[in-house]
């Protein structure tokens, strides 16, 4: 038992010297995370679009 209240008690230690970002760090990190996710999805529509027209043409011929 007194592993696990140690365990606790290091992480409770941790936590105190983590470097929490501020709400505009975090609000800014939050759009840059975002505007990635939707540009990457974008990104592989439209390779999902090619490979699929590529596909249908090569079944035409």
């Amino acid at each position: 038992m007194g592993k696990i209240k140690d365990f606790f008690s290091n992480v409770m230690s941790e936590m105190r010297k983590t470097s929490w970002p501020k709400s505009k760090e975090l609000t800014k990190y939050t759009v840059v995370v975002i505007s990635t996710v939707v540009i990457m999805a974008l990104f592989f529509v439209l390779v999902d679009l090619g490979i699929s027209s590529l596909f249908r043409w090569y079944l035409e011929l």
